[in-house]
């Protein structure tokens, strides 16, 4: 039984992908909310009072904060949205099997392999409350130039945001839309090394150089990770929205609580991306995994290896995910460490080596500094010490670009890219709900630009599934061709004329303007023939074209107010 029918009412106003006749919102919220309605609730006969102190108001607010976190991420298990129209009920999980053994017992010191619970639910609870206390109490004082900083950004994304989109939308649009849409002209493609000048201009940080081999999908990326840690020598350092509490997620922790024994590990996760991971499951993942109650706790426990859960003031996050070996070898994209992004999405990570992981070592460590108890002070003081940069050796130019709160390298780079492409432009992405970047998009086409999109015809998000359908629609009537990839694809890059784009940034707002995101970008001839060949033809020939605009209810637009408004 599903938590909305013992609840009642109440769901008709939070139907997360469920289907109830009154609450006429079928299809509309999100389906990763139904999963994880699904398993708290089938865990709710197992709840004692002692993890709740008879407070349902406790329950509420966990319930709250982890829907909160699940819409505003695309980056969690979930029960694909495949179609709006199809109505999705909350799957019935069985139940884990997990040892209930606590923390500092005889038993557990006795076996320090034994995974650790006392129950999900309970380690869920313990969870929400810490976010909610450590970005409404503690960031003020420790962070303060961030918290403050996440409030400005998050106010001028609304209302800024709100005023271009009514300019574009009742004005640029419709002028553009009156003018015919010319065929595509094959024109000679953008100047690069003008295009990398003008960059310099748009980006903070300089080009550095190096090499990037992408690994697609599951099964190239994990193998490799695995023989990387277990190559490592001096230090691991991972930063990740999710460190997915599952079967995968538990095979990684195992190997870096062996490696630290031998090797620096450290781990930086995302406190709602954390939170997310140990209430929802994999629909694929087996049914008889036993998993400890909290990923985070287990990787500490009886370990070396270090855990900072990063805190989210007003509900910012950093969505960056970047491995870092032995400070020479990096891997960056868009997959987590989880069960469905080894087996049943379709992604993309970089494996990058060279002087340029240099800079993404700076990074961490700056972010694991703002992540520790001296929270704003630390960060200040290690971006101060800055880093040595080594002299250029074999490889090729490539940029790291980043967005933070309000301040996006990717999104001015990628607005520019837009406007200065004459021959093509390419884009796979999940989360496509910025207005600014549609409009550029279709004022390309008016200039004779191939402009493609493929989007997924399954998402995680069905807030974002049915604010894509909207987009699809504007793009069609724009001349955009679109492609819809069989099920779920997380991949995020990017293709103008001959420069490349893509990492761990979404084409929405949060991404966009908000979250801490981390994209490289290059013009290397080979290394973009190469994202063509594996990517986006192979990509193209897998996917429906859409020729027919998708028939929109009024979900669709409340849906683009909330993808508009807050995600």
């Amino acid at each position: 039984m599903t938590l909305a029918r013992k609840l009642g009412p109440i769901p008709c106003l939070l139907n997360f992908g469920t289907y109830y006749p009154a609450s006429g919102l079928a299809g509309f919220c999100t389906a990763r909310g139904a999963s994880l309605l699904a398993p708290a609730t089938s865990k709710l006969s197992l709840i004692q009072p002692r993890h709740f102190s008879g407070s349902a108001v406790s329950y509420t607010v966990l319930l709250s904060i982890v829907l909160l976190a699940s819409v505003m991420t695309g980056c969690s298990s979930f029960k694909v949205v495949m179609d709006s129209d199809l109505l999705i009920q909350a799957p019935e999980y069985p139940a884990q099997q997990v040892k209930s053994v606590k923390f500092g017992s005889s038993e557990a010191r006795e076996d320090p392999d034994q995974k650790l619970s006392s129950s999900r639910s309970g380690a869920a609870l313990v969870q929400g409350f810490t976010v909610l206390a450590e970005t409404t109490l503690l960031d003020p004082i420790i962070r303060p130039v961030s918290y403050a900083k996440a409030y400005y950004g998050l106010v001028l994304k609304s209302v800024g945001g709100f005023l271009q989109r009514t300019a574009i939308n009742r004005f640029k649009f419709p002028a553009l839309e009156s003018m015919p849409i010319p065929p595509v002209t094959n024109a000679p493609a953008m100047d690069l090394a003008e295009w990398e000048r003008e960059l310099d201009g748009i980006v903070e940080s300089r080009s550095s150089t190096g090499k990037i081999r992408f690994l697609i999908d599951g099964n190239e990326y994990f193998p490799r990770l695995a023989d990387a840690f277990n190559d490592a020598e001096d230090t691991i350092d991972i930063r990740t929205y999710i460190f997915d509490n599952d079967d995968v997620g538990l095979e990684f922790a195992n190997i870096l609580r062996t490696k630290s024994k031998e090797t620096d590990v450290r781990v930086l996760v995302d406190g709602l991306g954390d939170l997310v991971a140990t209430n929802l499951d994999s629909e694929t993942m087996p049914v008889d995994t036993e998993l400890p109650s909290s990923i985070t706790n287990y990787l500490r426990y009886e370990s070396k290896v270090r855990v900072r859960v990063q805190s989210n003031p007003w509900f910012t996050g950093d969505h960056v995910k970047t491995t870092i070996i032995d400070k020479k070898l990096a891997f960056v994209g868009g997959m987590n460490i989880g069960h469905e992004y080894k087996y049943d999405w379709h992604d993309m990570m970089m494996e990058v080596t060279g002087p340029v992981v240099k800079q993404l070592q700076y990074k961490f460590d700056k972010t694991w500094a703002k992540a520790g108890l001296l929270g704003d002070l630390a960060y200040f003081a290690r971006s101060l010490r800055g880093y040595k940069r080594d002299p250029a050796k074999d490889g090729y130019p490539i940029r790291i670009m980043t967005t933070s709160i309000h301040n996006s390298e990717i999104y001015r780079a990628q607005i520019a890219a837009i406007r200065r492409s004459k021959n093509r432009i390419y884009i796979q992405n999940a989360y496509f709900s910025d207005d600014s970047i549609l409009y550029e998009l279709a004022k390309a086409r008016r200039r004779g630009v191939d402009v493609r999109v493929i989007v997924s015809s399954g998402n995680d998000n069905g807030v974002m599934k049915l604010s894509n359908e909207s987009t699809i629609n504007t793009m069609l009537k724009n001349g955009i061709r679109v492609y819809s990839y069989p099920g779920m694809t997380h991949i995020k890059a990017a293709l103008y004329d001959g420069w490349i784009c893509l990492g761990s940034a979404n084409f929405d707002k949060m991404s966009l303007q908000v979250n801490q995101e981390i994209n490289l970008g290059t013009s290397h001839p080979e290394t973009v023939q190469k994202l063509l060949d594996r990517v986006f033809m192979p990509d193209f020939a897998a996917s429906k074209e859409l020729y027919e605009p998708i028939p929109l209810r009024w979900t669709h637009r409340f849906a683009e107010l909330i993808a508009d408004e807050i995600l």
